[in-house]
């Protein structure tokens, strides 16, 4: 039987929200261009979380000093981990810096590359090169 929670039950403070938020931008920004698909995809999951622009700006502005935040819950890692895929993928090509930092977050919560190879493939239908 499949877990119902949803990302807003999982992110259920403000600090876990900004934390998820950061890791989303973080591989959104990873190959210096910002799709319309990312974008998108970046504003749909901050509205989803209620997040203001005079929250979430201090994380653009200072990018190049943030590194990903790992949760300490189980299935919040998983769900961010899938997330972080979805985004990797929005504009249809996974670069390799973004997938070289989803394979950092994967790794950093104990997943193996097949793990994250298979997360890749199930979430691009297949259609998806994988190194």
């Amino acid at each position: 039987m499949q877990d119902e929670r949803t990302i807003e039950s999982l992110l259920d403070t403000q600090q876990k929200k900004l934390a998820f938020f950061q890791n989303l931008i973080l591989v959104a920004a990873a190959d210096g261009v910002l799709e319309n698909d990312e974008s998108r995809f970046l504003l749909e999951i901050g509205n989803k979380l209620n997040l203001t622009p005079e929250e979430v700006m201090p994380i653009a502005d200072n990018l190049h000093l943030l590194s990903f935040i790992i949760p300490a819950e189980g299935l919040q890692k998983t769900m961010e981990l899938q997330t972080l895929v979805q985004m990797m993928l929005e504009d249809g090509k996974i670069h390799d810096r973004e997938y070289s930092l989803c394979q950092e977050y994967a790794h950093r919560i104990g997943f193996a590359k097949s793990i994250l190879d298979d997360m890749i493939k199930q979430l691009s239908g297949n259609k998806t090169a994988i190194r």
